[in-house]
């Protein structure tokens, strides 16, 4: 019984470097920081959002147009049917056919203000998606954490599963050889064998949920994980709860994309008041008719006032008053929620950090009390029953040290998220970053297609095409 007490010695042994490969001293090939970056880069989510961004960019072009002048040129050619007879029958024919080219421009002189509080409502917007923007960067970075931690949790339990059927194998083996000298009887050995069934089970299901772990981290990161090294020191976060709420309230995107959507909504209420102003635009067309080469030109100012529009001016007057209170209430709402982020991630940080040290006394615990099990084992005090169970609280130890440490590690991110510091800049990963205002210096200006602005443009967007 002495050698297989010192295997049983050697393979707890080993489960303890389970402990240890969570600890800082893992060195491997991939580490956090890696993973963040193919994140960052590998994201379908940020495309698809850097992309709504143009759109928001290309918007202020479109409201700029409302102020500048159109030209169009206007081509058409016909003529006029006369109806004949000749000889019994009739038939039509096309006579005077006449070309006619025109010229014709407009602009918008005055719109009660409408047009230039448009432009300033897209700019808004604009500075509003850029915040979501940084938002949905903020939960692609998270979830990368989460991945990660994920897959290191699983192949830790896979690692402390595997030791467990390695021990409980032996200690089977064990128990027979005593059933064959009649130092224990068959309900030992049943006992033996059914435990070992169990953590035979508990393996594959280890085994099975690494593998979910490791398509969630293909999912958040764009491919499968290689050799992950254990995160050294947690990032720095705050003094206290409540310097992180402080922080979270003044930086985090959601309020500050709600604070521009306010705005909006404040400036939807000016143009809806503007709408019952007069309007004035002026016309110019020049028009040349091939038929007689006579060339007409002409100049119109028009003057619009609404006097009666069914009611519309006043329905929407009133949608813009409701989507401002609306707006308002939401920057409240979105503020509380933060407030309540923060504060949850602390918690949760703060419960890592218990439970970290409290499964650290639990394991020393446990240690000493299967030692003396098995020892008493030998000696005919305690039962193969007693020395499997004290066997097993040690695992359950471990396993829970695992949990608390990969969870601690979320936790703080989390907090980093809540308090909207989750972002490449913030933990200097030292990758060039997607740039929001090159694509809005390129269009704000609403350059024509020809013009050398707009072949500007175009290189732009080819570039944007092969990032």
């Amino acid at each position: 019984m002495g050698i297989i007490g010192k295997r049983l010695r050697r393979n707890l042994c080993s489960a303890a470097a389970i402990i240890l490969a969570l600890g800082p001293a893992a060195v491997s090939a991939e580490t956090l920081t890696d993973t963040l970056i193919d994140a960052y880069r590998n994201s379908n989510l940020l495309e698809q959002n850097r992309a709504l961004l143009r759109v928001a960019d290309d918007n202020v072009a479109v409201a700029l147009s409302e102020v500048l002048p159109s030209l169009d040129f206007v081509t058409s050619y016909g003529g006029y049917a006369n109806h004949r007879e000749r000889y019994g029958s009739s038939f039509e024919s096309f006579d005077n056919l006449i070309a006619t080219f025109q010229l014709q421009a407009s602009m918008t002189l005055y719109a009660g203000g409408r047009n230039r509080l448009a432009i300033e409502s897209e700019k808004e917007t604009v500075l509003a998606t850029r915040e979501a923007l940084r938002a949905v960067e903020q939960n692609v970075l998270l979830q990368a954490v989460s991945a990660y931690m994920g897959v290191l949790r699983a192949e830790a339990f896979v690692s402390l599963r595997e030791n467990n059927v390695r021990v409980l194998t032996q200690e089977k083996q064990a128990t027979e050889d005593r059933f064959e000298v009649g130092e224990v009887t068959r309900t030992d050995v049943a006992l033996a064998e059914s435990r070992l069934a169990a953590a035979v089970s508990l393996l594959e299901a280890a085994r099975g949920d690494e593998e979910v772990a490791r398509e969630t981290f293909k999912t958040a990161v764009g491919r499968y994980p290689g050799d992950l090294a254990f995160p050294g020191g947690l990032p720095a976060t705050a003094a206290n709860v409540q310097e992180a709420v402080n922080v979270g309230v003044r930086t985090h995107p959601n309020i500050r994309q709600a604070q521009r959507e306010v705005t909006v909504a404040e400036l939807g209420m000016k143009i809806a008041t503007a709408r019952y102003l007069p309007s004035i635009t002026a016309d110019l067309n020049s028009e040349t008719n091939s038929n007689d080469q006579v060339e007409e030109h002409s100049l119109f100012l028009n003057l619009r006032q609404p006097i009666y529009q069914g009611g519309r001016l006043a329905a929407l007057e009133r949608q813009s008053i409701s989507q401002r209170d609306a707006s308002r209430a939401n920057l409240l709402q979105v503020t509380l929620g933060i407030e309540e982020d923060v504060a949850t991630a602390w918690a949760r940080l703060d419960v890592a950090k218990a439970q970290i040290q409290a499964t650290e006394l639990q394991i020393a615990a446990a240690q000493i009390a299967f030692d003396g099990t098995r020892e008493e084992a030998t000696l005919g005090a305690r039962t193969t029953l007693d020395v499997l169970d004290a066997e097993q609280e040690l695992l359950d130890a471990r396993a829970s040290r695992i949990d608390a440490i990969a969870t601690q590690y979320v936790a703080v991110y989390s907090l980093l998220s809540a308090m909207g510091l989750l972002t490449v800049d913030h933990l200097n990963l030292g990758i060039q970053t997607y740039d929001p205002a090159g694509y809005y210096n390129a269009v704000k200006s609403a350059p024509a297609r020809l013009s050398p602005r707009g072949q500007q443009l175009d290189r732009v967007l080819r570039k944007i095409g092969q990032q």
